[in-house]
Parts: C-alpha cells; sequence; structure tokens
C-alpha cells in the first residue's frame, strides 16, 4: 500500500502549485492585483527619490553656471522652477510612503517633470540674453528621456505613454514659441535648411526639432511596448509567488522548496529511493468521540491536535506529509535526506507522547474528555517520488516501512501500549546518537496482523 504525500486539500486548484499543465493566461485575482499594487507603491517612491537626485543634480548645475550682473527676476527664475519641483516632489514622495498615490497625482508628477525640463530650457535665452531659439539648441532635452524611463519601473505602459506624449507637446510648444517670436519688429526668427548654418547661428532647422520630437515618440512607444511585455512576466511571476507561499501551507516546506525549485518540469514516474523513517499518529478513540460532537467541535478537535503535533515534528527535522483524518503521516531523511533520520523520529516520538498527557490533562481540567495520542516509528528504504499523469500530480512515498507503520499503529492497542516502534529502527536510532534517560523496552517476536514473519518492537510509551 502507498501512502501519498499531501495532495492539495478540496477545493484548491491544483494548477495554483504548479502541477497541472496551465494552458490559458494567469487571471488578476484580487490578491495579485494587490500584490501588483504593493509592487507598483514601491516604485514610485523609487521614482520619487531619483526625481530628487535629477532636481538636486539641476540646482548644483545652474548654482556653478556663470551669472551676469545685476540679477534680474529671470535669472531667478531658474531658482523657482527648481525649489517649486522640488517642494512638489518631496509632497509627492512623503504622501507614497503614507497612502497609494492616487491617479490625478501620478499624471500630474508627469506633467511637473516635463514642466521642469521645459521651463529650464525656455528661460536660458533670457538668462543668456540671447534670441528664443538659443534654447532649442540646449542639450537639457536628454533629461526628457530619463523622465520618461523612470515611468517604466511602475510597469504601467500608461504613464510611459503620458510622459513621452507630454514631452512631446511640451518640446512643440516650445518650438511655436520660438518660431512665432518676433525680434523687435525684424520678423520672426529665422528659419534656415542650411544645417552648418544651424548650428553655427541661432537659426532654427525645423528638419533637427521634428528629429527630436520623433525620437521622443519612438522611444517611449519602444518602452510602452517593453513594459506592455513585461507586465505580462510581471504578473506571471507575481502569481507564481503567490503559488509558492500557498505550496508551503498546502505541503511540507521540504516537498514545496522541492516543487520552486525544480530545474525541470516535475513529470510522473520520476522517484527516488531513500533510507528514511516513517512516523505516523492518530487519536485514539477518535470515531466514537466524534459521533457525540458538533461538527464544530469535531473540527476544533482536530485542529487543536495537529497544531500541537505538527511543530514537534518540524522542529525534529521530520515533513509532514499528509493529514489522514485523525492520523498524521510524517517521514524524517525522506524529503531532503538526514544522516540521523531514525534518531530525529524517535525524539519527536517521545515528545508527541508528552505533549499528548499535557493535552489530555488540560482537556481533563477543562472537563472535557482526554484523549490519547498513538504513535509508531519504522524505517527502511523507500521510493519518493511523483505519480499521475500530466494534468495532475501527486508525491508520493511507497515502501514496506510506510505499510508497516500503519500496522504498527493497530497493534500497539494489542500491546496496550500508546507507541511502538521496531527493534531495529530502535537499534538505528541509538547508532545515530538517539538516548533516553532509561532504555526502550523491548518485545521480541510477537505476531502482527497484516506482517508475515515475527517483528522484534521497542515500547516508546
Amino acid at each position: 500500500m502507498a501512502e501519498t504525500l499531501a495532495a492539495p486539500a478540496v477545493g484548491v486548484p491544483a494548477a495554483r502549485f504548479g502541477l497541472v499543465r496551465r494552458r490559458s493566461a494567469v487571471a488578476l485575482t484580487p490578491r495579485i492585483e494587490r500584490a501588483i499594487a504593493e509592487q507598483q507603491d514601491k516604485s514610485e517612491r523609487l521614482i520619487g527619490w531619483f526625481q530628487l537626485a535629477i532636481v538636486g543634480t539641476f540646482a548644483v548645475l545652474f548654482a556653478i553656471s556663470p551669472k551676469q550682473l545685476p540679477i534680474s527676476f529671470w535669472d531667478r527664475f531658474p531658482v523657482w522652477v527648481i525649489g517649486a519641483y522640488l517642494a512638489f516632489t518631496f509632497m509627492r514622495l512623503l504622501v507614497s510612503y503614507r497612502r497609494r498615490l492616487p491617479g490625478w497625482l501620478l499624471a500630474a508628477s508627469v506633467a511637473a517633470d516635463v514642466a521642469l525640463v521645459v521651463l529650464l530650457i525656455w528661460s536660458f535665452h533670457i538668462e543668456y540674453t540671447q534670441p528664443p531659439s538659443f534654447s532649442l539648441k540646449a542639450p537639457t532635452l536628454l533629461y526628457v528621456f530619463i523622465f520618461i524611463g523612470l515611468r517604466a519601473l511602475r510597469f504601467d505602459a500608461r504613464y510611459v505613454l503620458l510622459a513621452g506624449a507630454t514631452a512631446a507637446l511640451g518640446w512643440l510648444a516650445l518650438i511655436g514659441y520660438v518660431v512665432s517670436y518676433d525680434t523687435g519688429g525684424m520678423g520672426h526668427a529665422a528659419i534656415t535648411r542650411n544645417y552648418v548654418t544651424y548650428l553655427t547661428s541661432n537659426s532654427i532647422l525645423i528638419g533637427a526639432e521634428f528629429d527630436k520630437i520623433i525620437s521622443i515618440l519612438i522611444v517611449t512607444l519602444v518602452l510602452a511596448v517593453a513594459i506592455w511585455r513585461a507586465r505580462g512576466l510581471l504578473v506571471k511571476s507575481v502569481a507564481e509567488q503567490a503559488a509558492a507561499s500557498a505550496l508551503s501551507r498546502f505541503f511540507a516546506p521540504e516537498i514545496a522548496e522541492r516543487i520552486r525549485g525544480a530545474q525541470r518540469e516535475i513529470r510522473a514516474g520520476q522517484g527516488q529511493a531513500r533510507e528514511a523513517a516513517i512516523l505516523t499518529t492518530d487519536l485514539r478513540g477518535f470515531t466514537k468521540l466524534s459521533m457525540s460532537l458538533e461538527p464544530d467541535a469535531v473540527m476544533a478537535l482536530l485542529i487543536d491536535y495537529q497544531k500541537r503535533l505538527v511543530p514537534i515534528i518540524q522542529r525534529h527535522g521530520g515533513a509532514v506529509d499528509k493529514f489522514l483524518g485523525d492520523g498524521i503521516l510524517a517521514t524524517f531523511g525522506c524529503a531532503v535526506p538526514s544522516e540521523t533520520y531514525a534518531a530525529d523520529a524517535l525524539r519527536a516520538a517521545l515528545e508527541i507522547e508528552a505533549a499528548a498527557d499535557n493535552w489530555a490533562d488540560a482537556r481533563e481540567a477543562a472537563g472535557l474528555a482526554p484523549v490519547a495520542v498513538g504513535v509508531a516509528v519504522t524505517t527502511g528504504r523507500v521510493i519518493f517520488g511523483a505519480i499521475g499523469d500530466e494534468s495532475r500530480l501527486e508525491f508520493t512515498v511507497i515502501g514496506d516501512a510506510v505499510n508497516l507503520a500503519a500496522k504498527l499503529d493497530k497493534h500497539s492497542k494489542a500491546e496496550q501500549v500508546r507507541a511502538l516502534t521496531t527493534a531495529e529502527a530502535y537499534d538505528l536510532a541509538l547508532a545515530q546518537g538517539f538516548s533516553t534517560a532509561r532504555p526502550l523496552e523491548r518485545r521480541p517476536a510477537p505476531k502482527v496482523d497484516g506482517v508475515a514473519g515475527p517483528v522484534d518492537l521497542a515500547v516508546i510509551a
């Protein structure tokens, strides 16, 4: 008889655990949406710190640039622009640490980024007493691409597109201002088709300005497409992370880690031989007791029982592989190889019985029926692997040790004890460092139902 390891609970889709072949896109469940929103919140804080770094760079560059005397209002204009942007960015960053930023504030932040760059560029011709076309040659325009790139951190293509479109419109408005500027009745700003003239004078080359706008739009489009595609990977990654978290609740942690860390797709028929210990527990008299209790009381009893025993098993290196009604199946040295699997299992068995005694006393003191816990421990060679088909897989542990543990659990009642192990397992545990205040009682060669031949036993409790 094969005992299977912790299959997903009823009502829990196996696809959640990555054990079912997926044929459709990941659904945006509320939990996944919340996880993505949390990632975006973190991204907005990162964007805020980058914005502070950029405006700090602008402030330093302005501070060290040569100034003309006397200083007029327009000479101080960049200070007001940088100051206003700094105040807005600091407020935005502060809000991002307190609550989720609303869409209107995100859009306003995009507009503020572009306004900072465009207004600073526009002020250059006044600061340096040059025609407006002088501003169009400022390399400060390159900062626009930084601000557009920052929006990619959010993994939302809409804000990348908004930043690019706003930047293109801002630069187009600046071009319109320059082209329509009348130089004191001498006509509009000079427009040339000569590239050399454009570079060596304050003339405007429409083609060059067209190239800048096209570059902004193309970079924006490429980033938006990349973010749109990357968002699918983000959703999948968040879904897998949520599934991995759920794995640890529905599977033993060692099994969950095995599934998550598999370098290749897990297929039915893959198995490994292990030298391991098997530990089973059950609540004595549970069937009779459950018939006298309300359903909620039955479930409360099972939960209390499992909460007391599971930490003990895990503390001693065991993996709780399956809850079998009022029983628990655990393995030691199976999911993760161990050199002390037999000793660990017997230590866990002793602590379980001590905990069961305390639990029985507590229930009796509370006026409830006391309960006893039966335990059986066996050791031997088992096969650990996956069975099923491509649509549904289960990890299974197979071997004589599994079958014998179930039979010893029943046989302990005939021996009028609560916990049994085989003499072979006891000797192996001793060799692995197991010790007790007094040696376990040995009972040689009794007849165990369902087992061919005698089996020497040792009484745990």
